[in-house]
Parts: structure tokens; C-alpha cells; sequence
């Protein structure tokens, strides 16, 4: 991919989200349709909206670009250029009026994810990332934590939406890993988790049963950071996974050792 491409792409990724983000925060903390996709699975208006918004913006810049999008916007089936959107990542957040949600636009070019960007509006946070150049807040270089033991570490997680049917929680590893570490937390948006990693704030992220939409900016934001990610069993994860597990590389190895215990159910084929 060559300069100039790179800033096309970083220039139309970058102001699709923050158009996004933008329409998020207008809505924010107003009257709005709520639907249910599951049980505890929420999408309300805002999501829909703004994932028309940064569908039509790309494929306006980029005809015949691919779309993956969370809710169901998409383009050409098959394309060398494929744009991976979260338009509201924290949708239960978001309608419950917690500021904790973002927005999330991975970009995948002959099957690499060469470019991410997640905002976080309601604090005014854009994470960027370019494959082999590092990834960026606000415009400012980041770097994941120097911690390197599992026990002063300050860990994230989510839990899945069949959490109520399905045997595969995350409860085991949520309780093995609150007794071996600093502490924690589950704030409820995966694409937050990843950059909070990437930018040191915590030292560690697992989760079952993500999507692409989920991860395709937040893989690459760690990576880019320093940080590692694979799956569960420590090989090289990919946004297609059913699991991951993001670190800043230090705490790796004392965390694959917990989710690969004996007995603690894992997210599907490895």
C-alpha cells in the first residue's frame, strides 16, 4: 500500500468514525427505539444510524469496497478491500446513559488488517493504528504496560450474550483470574478494551465470542502498541477467532496458563 493510499484510507476511516461518534453523542442521553436481538442483546436507532452514516461515507470514497458491518449494512460480497464496522461498540451502555461505548472501523486489504481507528466520544479519544507503524492517541504515540507479573496486573473482560444458555461463559476464568491479579474490570465494550491495552492502562484483555466487528481495530491496535494477541491456546490470533487474548506481551504466558486449565470450557475450534 503505498503513502498515499495509507492517508486516503487513514483520512476517510478516521472521519467516518468521527462523524459517527458525533451523531452518538447528539442522541446521547435522549429518548430513542430500543430493540432487543437477543435476550440481553440490544440495538437501538442511534446503532443503525450511524452505521449508515460510515457505510455510505466509505463507499462513497472507495466504490466497490466490501463491508462488514454489526448491523447488517453490506456491500460487494468479496473484495480486496474490505471496511470491518462497530458503529456503536456498548450499545447497552449507550442506552442505559453510560459513557462507555466507541466507535470501531477496522480496514482489511487482501486479507491483513492494515488500518484501525476507534473513537471514544464521550471522553474525546481517537486510537489509530497502521500495520508496521505504530499506533497513536489523540495523535500521540502509545505503548502497552511494563507490568510483568499476573498479580499486580489490572486485567479486562466481557462476558457473552448466551451467558443465560450456554455452558461456555467466561465465569471460570472471570473468578481464577479476580484471585490471581490486581483486580478486574468489565466495563462493556471490547473495542475500548483493546485500546485501554494498547495504551497501557490496563495489562490484559480475554473474552469469548467475539466478531470481527469487535476486534478487527483492536487487534491491531495492541500489535502496534507492543502488546500480543492470540487465542487461548497462544497461537496467532485473527479477528475470525471465537476468543482472544490481548496483553502486553509480559503477562502472556502466566494468562494462557489459566485459560488453558483442564475443565475451563474454550469458544469453539482452535
Amino acid at each position: 500500500m503505498g503513502m498515499h493510499d495509507r492517508a486516503k484510507y487513514e483520512k476517510a476511516g478516521t472521519e467516518a468514525a468521527l462523524a459517527a461518534g458525533d451523531l452518538l453523542m447528539k442522541r446521547f442521553r435522549t429518548k430513542m427505539t430500543v430493540a432487543h436481538k437477543g435476550v440481553i442483546d440490544l440495538v437501538t436507532e442511534v446503532d443503525l444510524a450511524a452505521e449508515a452514516l460510515i457505510v455510505s461515507a466509505l463507499q462513497r470514497e472507495f466504490p466497490g469496497c466490501a463491508i462488514l458491518a454489526e448491523e447488517g449494512h453490506s456491500g460487494t460480497a468479496r473484495a480486496p478491500v474490505t471496511w470491518i464496522i462497530d458503529p456503536l461498540d456498548g450499545t447497552t451502555n449507550y442506552a442505559h446513559g453510560l459513557p462507555f461505548f466507541a466507535v470501531s472501523i477496522g480496514l482489511e486489504i487482501d486479507g491483513e488488517i492494515e488500518f484501525g481507528v476507534v473513537y471514544i466520544p464521550a471522553l474525546e479519544e481517537i486510537f489509530t493504528a497502521h500495520r508496521g507503524s505504530g499506533a497513536c492517541l489523540n495523535g500521540m504515540p502509545i505503548r502497552v504496560s511494563g507490568t510483568d507479573s499476573l498479580s499486580t496486573s489490572l486485567l479486562t473482560t466481557g462476558f457473552p450474550y448466551d451467558i443465560r444458555t450456554s455452558r461456555e461463559t467466561n465465569l471460570e476464568h472471570f473468578a481464577e483470574f479476580a484471585r490471581r491479579s490486581l483486580a478486574v474490570r468489565r466495563a462493556g465494550s471490547a473495542a475500548m478494551d483493546f485500546c485501554y491495552v494498547a495504551a497501557g492502562r490496563y495489562d490484559g484483555f480475554w473474552e469469548l465470542k467475539l466478531n470481527p466487528w469487535d476486534c478487527a481495530a483492536g487487534y491491531l491496535m495492541v500489535r502496534e502498541a507492543g502488546g500480543q494477541v492470540t487465542n487461548f491456546r497462544g497461537r496467532t490470533g485473527s479477528i475470525y477467532d471465537r476468543e482472544c487474548l490481548a496483553t502486553n506481551g509480559l503477562i502472556h504466558d502466566a494468562m494462557l496458563n489459566i485459560l488453558c486449565q483442564p475443565g475451563v470450557p474454550a469458544a469453539g475450534p482452535q
